[in-house]
């Protein structure tokens, strides 16, 4: 291939499963300690608006490596759809063709096995959720028992993946997809998406790591009645949350309290000390500068806000909105921020077109380049968010939205609880950012649920790709 592939730069994605947006220390976290992390923003660029379109693992991360809506790529939910995931139309494919070396590290799940997927040269992954201890991982198609914590293994051997391909002679671009288990408590996950939680486990040298630390509580993190009035669907999910098996699996992880807040932040200890060793390992290599970082998560996450967790399912902000932060200095102001409104489907498309190739029309999303060349004009103005229901959780049942972010409002329809849309919700983000007070039903707000409810239809329609 003639490509002049050395002049291409590298691409290294770091996915982090269920990680808020401000679960790290730039993000805004009050005692996490992220320093190599934050180094990747610091010397980069932060998106503080970057949302996730289906905020649960499996249709999210289609989405992020297909540029698609989970409408158009079928992974709409977390059950097992192998056949399906074996069939995305991944942009690693592209990539390759492109003259691009790939790989995949860590956490898949989209599908339940863990066996290679098309698109990748070297392969490392683990059926479902894995284990944070001793996993069992699938290298290049053959499993493999592995002894201690998986987040420090997949740590090295990201990081000597990495540095094979630095010091070869004839080097060939590459582009590593590094997807960790952490935060993810460990779990056992049925057939029809179901959990048994066994709770979040840090690396024992980080068991007692932010002991006695406190996450300040937030005016949404509270659940009197005259706040669920606001959000009669959520009430009553909130009421079912109360059963005898409900309470066990909640318990396990210590839900809404600040133990669960404080072992994940011990839990993106080893994380971090990771990324140092991938940037250590970049220097030395003298492929730092060259190489393209990407710093995310997979969907969002409650801490007791509107009364949810463990959750990360719903349209409210702590669930849709994701870190994103990428580090490119050939091209990229360090220090920068940028507010407009993103999505995850927009990496596979910025990633293809740094790589020197363009986005083929299946593709959803839209390049990040404008944004970071300061190109504002005529960006997207609202951000469409799905769900449908499941049976992960007995409270999830029926709880199927549909729903549109603008700037500053948001609607969200539930399709399945009432006709006419008496029970939707519109919230005035200026006024009311943490989404207390649902204005769907009031004279003065009229015009813009008008407004929305078009706006939604629209966005419905072409995440369909009507």
């Amino acid at each position: 291939m003639k490509n002049n592939v050395k002049q291409k730069p590298n691409l290294l994605v770091i996915l982090v499963d269920d990680l808020r947006y401000d679960e790290f220390g730039a993000g805004g976290h009050p005692y996490m300690k992220t320093p190599h992390i934050d180094r990747i923003a610091h010397e980069g660029v932060m998106f503080e608006r970057a949302f996730h379109t289906t905020p649960i693992c499996s249709p999210n991360r289609a989405s992020i490596l297909t540029g698609q809506y989970a409408s158009r790529h079928g992974i709409i939910d977390n059950v097992a759809r192998d056949l399906a995931s074996h069939r995305l139309p991944n942009y690693h494919l592209e990539l390759q063709r492109l003259g691009y070396e790939t790989a995949h590290i860590g956490k898949w799940h989209m599908g339940n096995d863990g066996k290679p997927r098309p698109g990748y040269d070297f392969w490392v992954a683990y059926d479902g959720h894995g284990n944070l201890y001793n996993p069992k991982l699938n290298e290049n198609g053959k499993y493999v028992q592995h002894e201690g914590y998986v987040t420090d293994i997949m740590n090295t051997m990201a990081t000597d993946w990495i540095r094979s391909k630095g010091e070869r002679k004839n080097k060939k671009p590459w582009s590593l997809w590094f997807a960790h288990k952490a935060v993810h408590p460990d779990a056992e996950q049925a057939a029809d998406g179901s959990f048994r939680m066994d709770g979040y486990r840090p690396a024992k040298r980080h068991e007692n790591l932010y002991k006695g630390c406190v996450f300040p509580k937030k005016p949404n993190m509270q659940q009197p009645a005259e706040f669920l009035k606001h959000k009669p669907v959520w009430a009553e999910a909130v009421e079912l949350r109360k059963t005898e098996a409900s309470k066990v699996m909640l318990d396990a992880i210590h839900s809404g309290k600040q133990e669960e807040i404080r072992l994940r932040a011990a839990m993106m200890a080893a994380v971090d000390e990771g990324v140092g060793m991938i940037l250590k390992t970049l220097e030395e290599t003298g492929e730092l500068d060259d190489t393209v970082i990407l710093f995310l998560g997979d969907n969002g996450y409650f801490f007791g806000e509107h009364g949810i967790g463990p959750e990360r399912r719903f349209a409210y902000e702590e669930g849709i909105r994701s870190p994103l932060t990428i580090r490119w200095p050939k091209l990229i102001k360090a220090g920068s921020r940028i507010k407009q409104l993103a999505i995850l489907q927009d990496l596979a498309p910025t990633l293809i077109e740094i790589a020197g190739g363009k986005p083929g029309k299946h593709i959803q999303g839209r390049s990040l380049l404008p944004l970071i060349k300061g190109k504002r004009a005529g960006w997207r103005k609202s951000v469409f968010v799905e769900y449908w229901a499941e049976n992960a959780y007995p409270w999830l049942v029926g709880m199927t939205y549909k729903a549109v972010r603008t700037d500053r409002y948001k609607y969200i329809h539930w399709v399945n609880r009432a006709r006419n849309g008496e029970l939707d919700e519109l919230y005035d983000l200026d006024r009311d950012p943490y989404e207390l007070v649902n204005v769907a039903n009031k004279p003065a707000y009229r015009a813009v649920r008008g407004k929305m409810t078009k706006e939604l239809r629209k966005l419905t329609a072409d995440a369909l790709g009507l």
